[in-house]
């Protein structure tokens, strides 16, 4: 279910070591520019009422962005793997908002972000990290613009510092076979670039990876069956929520049959409502983590 993109760069300690990133699946690079002596506000804090408190660091400046397919992810569920990276290669963690906590409109407008299209920050549903290692100093926007995600990376190597490994991409493995790969250790397996209106029933309209490699796992091996499980937030009553779950999976079902051509025997859908929830329920994050459809293997029939 996720494709992992590599980016390689050196330690500050020294060119021999490595420093190894991963993006979510379905990243696909929008820009990169490289300015060899530049300098950038680096933000410290949230927005005051007046300003972003920001550090100025010049030096050798590369600016990338990413489109991701985040399905039902979140910014924090994109965000998140990338912080705990950059920490365990020894950056210090300077400033970690969400939209809100930022300061909203006004943080947003107050740094520096690349010009759409090529970075989208929606004003409610975006998160921002800024942190150092020694001299060298890093920042990660991340905003959706459902089903797609943002990412913006911002890097400051320290002039003086020519020891440093240029930053690359490298592809190490694809979505399909992250899908199978989870589906056949846990038996189980979140559609997670599925896309629904909220509160609606009907599959959007797309080519959905995850779908497509399913289909493909069911022809490969004639004696294999699934079950669509939809699953809600907890807004609303019991019997709503699984009676939308149940229309949701059935939604996916009915797109596997037309679209994919899957015997519609080999599918039950299935609705659990609110009862089977990722995580927790008490934040707006939170309840769209779990709205979802999962895949369940059942083996041979």
């Amino acid at each position: 279910m996720i494709r992992q993109l590599a980016l390689c760069a050196a330690l500050a300690a020294g060119p021999a070591l490595a420093q190894e990133l991963s993006l979510p699946g379905g990243a696909r690079q929008l820009t990169e520019r490289i300015s060899a002596l530049d300098s950038y506000d680096l933000p410290v804090g949230v927005f005051t009422g007046n300003a972003v408190p920001a550090r100025t660091i010049e030096g050798r400046i590369e600016r990338r962005t990413w489109r991701v397919q985040a399905g039902s992810r979140t910014t924090l569920q994109v965000l998140a793997p990338l912080r705990e990276q950059i920490e365990a290669q020894g950056y210090e963690i300077l400033l970690d908002c969400e939209a809100r906590q930022c300061g909203g409109f006004d943080f947003r407008f107050g740094t520096e972000v690349v010009p759409n299209p090529d970075m989208y920050v929606a004003i409610r549903d975006y998160r921002f990290v800024s942190a150092m290692r020694g001299d060298e100093a890093l920042s990660l926007l991340v905003s959706r613009n459902p089903p797609d995600a943002y990412i913006q990376l911002i890097r400051v190597i320290p002039n003086g510092s020519d020891d440093h490994v240029p930053l690359v991409v490298t592809e190490t493995a694809s979505g399909s076979e992250g899908l199978l790969a989870e589906l056949h250790r846990d038996g189980r397996a979140i559609l997670d670039d599925l896309v629904f209106g909220s509160g609606a029933a009907a599959l959007g309209e797309g080519q959905f990876a995850s779908l497509a490699t399913l289909a493909g796992l069911l022809d490969e091996d004639p004696k294999l069956r699934v079950a669509l499980v939809g699953h809600t937030d907890d807004v609303g009553t019991l019997e709503g929520n699984i009676a939308l779950s149940r229309r949701r999976a059935e939604a996916v079902r009915a797109r596997l049959i037309e679209a994919h051509g899957v015997d519609g025997e080999r599918i039950e859908a299935r609705g659990v409502g609110y009862l089977a929830p990722r995580t927790s329920n008490s934040t707006a994050e939170g309840r769209e983590a779990n709205r979802r459809v999962e895949a369940v293997l059942l083996g041979s029939r």
